[in-house]
């Protein structure tokens, strides 16, 4: 059983021109987009990588043998036909292995925060569940004590229903509702953000 019951599972993409950001590289550019989801992944990197929690990284394509995770992340593959399906097994694997405590994020939301990782492993020692909500109607991050299966069957992920659709099947009065975040998925998303300029040139 591990000493330290509390979990973190970042979800990531292995970054490959024409396989990140499909929706903004449709306007910026397969390279662009890389290297802004590079940027991104280094961004999730340093938000997490001193948080008092264990740390598990589940690539989409095969585990890298050298790259910003090996460190200090636990490193495994994520497996089923689809995001839901992933997610579910991640978490049942995290609660099998004894945490208690387990939040899910992506690697890809230059808004989350050191401290918005800290203030939702603190939400659950009160709340069954925790959730942040995104701008475009799916969620950036999800947590919860016990598995509840229902969380990643019959969702469109990816669409606007997504948040909503998860707090419906949540219906409990125990959950810790977040701040909303932006994510980036389309050029939109980064237009007017200073830090992406370097990006657009």
């Amino acid at each position: 059983m591990p000493e330290n019951k509390n979990l973190l599972l970042i979800f990531t993409r292995n970054p490959e021109p024409g396989k990140v950001k499909k929706r903004l590289a449709s306007s910026i550019g397969d390279e662009p987009a890389l290297e802004i989801y590079k940027f991104l992944l280094k961004h999730t990197s340093e938000i997490t990588k001193d948080l008092p929690v264990h740390k598990e990284v589940y690539y989409s394509e095969r585990i890298e043998k050298e790259d910003l995770w090996n460190e200090t992340y636990g490193e495994k593959l994520q497996k089923g036909e689809d995001l839901g399906e992933r997610m579910k097994n991640a978490f049942q694997n995290g609660f099998e292995s004894g945490y208690r405590n387990i939040i899910i994020i992506g690697s890809d939301l230059f808004e989350i925060t050191k401290d918005d990782l800290e203030e939702a492993f603190n939400a659950l020692e009160n709340s069954d569940y925790v959730i942040g909500p995104a701008k475009d109607g799916g969620y950036y991050l999800l947590g919860m004590k016990t598995l509840n299966l229902k969380l990643f069957k019959n969702k469109s992920w990816s669409t606007a229903s997504v948040f909503e659709d998860t707090i419906k099947d949540i219906n409990s009065k125990h959950i810790t509702i977040l701040e909303k975040r932006n994510d980036i998925d389309v050029f939109e998303d980064i237009r007017d953000v200073p830090v992406f300029q370097q990006f657009l040139k």
